[in-house]
């Protein structure tokens, strides 16, 4: 069995999808959209063959965490890279962008090697990979 998507409620639709597209080398489908309901969404497919939903629609309440509380339930997406090396050059890249680094990169207790950042909606990520020493 694979976990086939996760998706994720946003107001800024196309910013969203630009960041995933851009940082994390995603590919989206054409939009698509419920005139009747405003619902509007974009799924990005990545090399892995994961899929992230992006959605919109008018009445959909804010997100509730925020970098400093976290909340029980979906707390982050972690993206996997290779090495250890574009780990940092992942960290180095959101940091000139002007996304927040919110720890690391680091040696995670469990063998791997990790930053946490933020997309431009809050929703927190991981970019890692297995450490090796």
């Amino acid at each position: 069995m694979t976990l086939e998507h996760v998706a994720i409620w946003t107001t800024r639709l196309e910013e969203l999808r630009g960041f995933y597209e851009q940082f994390f080398q995603g590919h989206s489908n054409a939009r698509y959209q419920n005139a009747g309901t405003g619902f509007q969404s974009y799924f990005l497919t990545f090399a892995s063959g994961a899929r992230l939903e992006l959605m919109q629609r008018p009445g959909i309440p804010a997100n509730q965490n925020t970098p400093a509380e976290q909340y029980l339930g979906l707390i982050h997406l972690a993206f996997g890279v290779a090495t250890m090396a574009e780990v940092d050059a992942k960290a180095q890249e959101l940091r000139a962008a002007g996304f927040p680094i919110l720890s690391g990169p680091r040696i995670t207790g469990d063998g791997y090697y990790e930053f946490e950042t933020l997309d431009p909606d809050h929703n927190r990520l991981e970019v890692t990979t297995p450490y090796v020493a």
